[in-house]
C-alpha cells in the first residue's frame, strides 16, 4: 500500500528536522568548551569587538589593537541550546493533550547564560531533540487535523508543527554562524565547499544516473 499524504508529510518533517540537528552536532564537534559561551557583539565596531572577546576567551586578555566591548546584546551557543531545549520540552511533551507552554517553563530564564559545561549542554540538546523526534514519530495522519493549544491559542497540529519547523532552523543557523565565526580559517564546512559546486553537481548526476 502506498503512503498517504499525511504519512509522507510526517516522515518529511522528521527528515528535514534531523538535517538541522546534524548541522548543530557537526558544529559542536569543532568547538571547545569555552566556545559555547562566546557572545558575538552586534552594532558598531563589530569586528574589533568580536576579536577582542575571542582574545579574552583564549585567556590572552584583550588585544591592544582591538578594544574590548560588552557582548551583552547577543546570545551564546550555550544560551541558544538552553532555549531550544526548553522550547522543545515544553512544546512536545504531551503535544496533543496539554498546552504547548507548560506552567513550569521559565522562558526568560532560558536566555540567561547557563553555568554548564560542554557535556551538560550537549545532554540538554539531546534531551530536547529526543522529546521532539519521539513525539513526531508517534503521530498518526489523523492527528494532523486535531486542535492543540500554545499559550491558549488554538492551532491545528499541522500548523503547530510547521511553526516549529520554521523556528528551530533559525536558531541552528545562529549556532552554525557563531561556530564559523569562532573557528575562522579552521572551520570545516558543513555544506559544499566554496569552488566545489560543479564537482558536487557532477557527482550527484553520476550517482543518480546509476540507479
Amino acid at each position: 500500500m502506498s503512503a498517504t499524504l499525511g504519512q509522507t508529510y510526517l516522515e518529511s518533517v522528521v527528515k528535514r528536522l534531523m538535517t538541522y540537528k546534524v548541522l548543530g552536532d557537526m558544529t559542536f564537534t569543532q568547538l571547545e568548551e569555552k566556545d559555547f559561551h562566546f557572545k558575538p557583539v552586534v552594532g558598531a565596531n563589530v569586528l574589533n569587538a568580536n576579536l577582542a572577546h575571542l582574545h579574552q576567551l583564549s585567556n590572552d586578555g584583550p588585544s591592544a589593537a582591538t578594544p574590548a566591548a560588552s557582548p551583552e546584546q547577543s546570545n551564546s551557543i550555550a544560551v541558544i541550546i538552553n532555549h531550544l531545549s526548553g522550547n522543545m520540552l515544553s512544546r512536545w511533551t504531551n503535544f496533543l493533550t496539554e498546552d504547548g507552554e507548560k506552567p513550569g517553563r521559565n522562558r526568560d530564564e532560558e536566555f540567561s547564560e547557563p553555568g554548564a559545561g560542554k557535556d551538560q549542554l550537549l545532554a540538554l540538546w539531546e534531551k530536547g531533540w529526543s522529546c521532539l523526534l519521539d513525539t513526531l514519530r508517534s503521530l498518526k495522519e489523523e492527528d494532523l487535523l486535531k486542535t492543540i493549544t500554545i499559550r491558549h491559542e488554538p492551532l491545528l497540529a499541522i500548523d503547530a508543527i510547521n511553526r516549529q519547523l520554521a523556528h528551530y532552523p533559525h536558531h541552528v543557523g545562529q549556532i552554525v554562524y557563531i561556530g564559523k565565526m569562532i573557528r575562522g580559517a579552521a572551520w570545516q564546512s558543513l555544506s559544499i565547499s566554496k569552488g566545489a559546486s560543479e564537482a558536487f553537481n557532477q557527482f550527484m548526476q553520476d550517482k543518480h544516473a546509476r540507479r
